[in-house]
């Protein structure tokens, strides 16, 4: 199927009467002048240490950090995997590191959330003890305890895709799901899974823009076929115009930079990701 049939099967417009949840925002200090956060996504980092990753997460220069579950603590504690049923003097360990470098944590995911509420709402209190914007996930199964809790603990819930042949890799899955729920519901938009479905990442975010809470942000020099991360500006994604899309629908969510490339010593070239983010919000402040 080629990508313009693809993308007929996303419906016309969006939900009507689906607006932006005017509740928990992200803390000012950690925004930028055009209203988002540039995290990094600590899967980048997946070969290293969570305490690494804000490490290098700050050295990037970025402002926060998406975290994920599994990641080992600390090169002292690799015992302790990230997730939210560590210890909670490790949970505050992790917090006081992050606080140590100038790192927010925001996100946490892409994390699977069971549909039993009682197990799953143990997850939100780790989100609201860190002070979560949101949870990225692909437990479409579980929308309804979501919903109730994502009102209950004004977190964010952004529905993730992976490529296809995934449940979740057609936008307008995601979508029809949410259509008439509460406004914290919504996507977390992985652009290059989006490339390597054979979507257009701006077509889509055309369609979709008022439900985008968050960013995988990456760029692409394919939308045919799977490629590695480029830096961005550098490859065919057109980011500027995706920025433009969201923010014209009040878009005040994190951008988390996923660079799934030079796993060993991608630094570098996420530093570069976070310029291109900067100069974007100097620009359009």
């Amino acid at each position: 199927m080629n990508r313009r049939k693809l993308l007929s099967l996303l419906p016309a417009a969006v939900a009507v009467g689906s607006t932006r949840s005017f509740g928990k925002a992200l803390d000012p200090a950690v925004v930028t002048e055009a209203g988002y956060t540039m995290a990094v996504q600590c899967w980048s980092f997946k070969k290293f240490t969570l305490f690494e990753a804000i490490e290098k997460s700050a050295q990037a220069g970025a402002q926060a950090v998406e975290i994920f579950a599994g990641q080992l603590l600390s090169p002292e504690k690799k015992n302790i995997k990230v997730g939210h049923e560590m210890p909670a003097e490790e949970i505050a360990a992790m917090q006081a590191h992050a606080k140590k470098h100038n790192i927010a944590i925001v996100n946490f995911g892409v994390v699977n959330v069971p549909n039993n509420e009682e197990q799953a709402r143990k997850m939100f209190e780790f989100g609201k003890t860190l002070g979560l914007y949101g949870i990225s996930t692909e437990s479409i199964g579980s929308l309804d305890i979501l919903e109730k809790l994502s009102q209950e603990y004004d977190i964010k819930v952004c529905f993730h895709n992976h490529p296809r042949p995934t449940a979740l890799w057609n936008p307008d899955t995601i979508l029809k799901a949410i259509e008439g729920r509460h406004a914290n519901v919504g996507f977390c938009a992985d652009l290059g899974h989006w490339a390597s479905s054979g979507l257009d990442p701006l077509e889509v975010i055309k369609k979709i823009a008022p439900h985008v809470h968050a960013f995988h942000m990456k760029d692409r020099s394919s939308i045919e076929k799977p490629t590695h991360e480029e830096i961005f500006g550098k490859g065919i994604i057109n980011l500027t115009a995706i920025l433009d899309e969201v923010r014209k629908h009040g878009f005040k969510g994190n951008v988390s930079i996923e660079y799934e490339h030079n796993w060993d010593n991608n630094v570098p070239d996420i530093t570069q990701c976070v310029t291109f983010l900067r100069d974007y919000a100097k620009k359009k402040a």
